[in-house]
């Protein structure tokens, strides 16, 4: 949960917030076939601290009042991966800090599958 404090109080902002949010974002750019899901590992340390499972592939952290963004996606087979990510970032950036008023810092994506079409 992401919390700020503006001047008529505090506003929290789910995971399930950021992970819809970042998600239909990143959906929306060409080539992405879909989300990966959490790693595993990431699923059982998401349980074990926070008591749930880790929002599908994407990750939100709040570092010195800005935003960081953990981003793993699928893309379709033929397209070049190195412009769909800098795509993702200027958009998913643009979306939430839009949306949220807070500022991005950082947008981590990764590419897990290359989905044959």
């Amino acid at each position: 949960m992401i919390t700020y404090t503006n001047p008529m109080g505090s506003v929290s902002l789910t995971g399930s917030y950021f992970a819809e949010l970042v998600g239909q974002a990143a959906r929306g750019c060409y080539g992405v076939a879909d989300l990966s899901p959490a790693a595993p590992a990431e699923n059982l340390k998401s349980i074990v601290l926070h008591g749930g499972l880790a929002e599908k592939g994407v990750k939100v952290t709040q570092k010195e009042g800005r935003l960081c963004i953990d981003l793993h996606i699928k893309v379709g087979y033929g397209v070049n991966i190195a412009t769909i990510v800098r795509s993702i970032t200027h958009r998913v950036k643009h979306e939430v800090e839009y949306a949220t008023g807070l500022r991005v810092a950082r947008i981590d994506v990764s590419v897990d599958d290359i989905a044959a079409e």
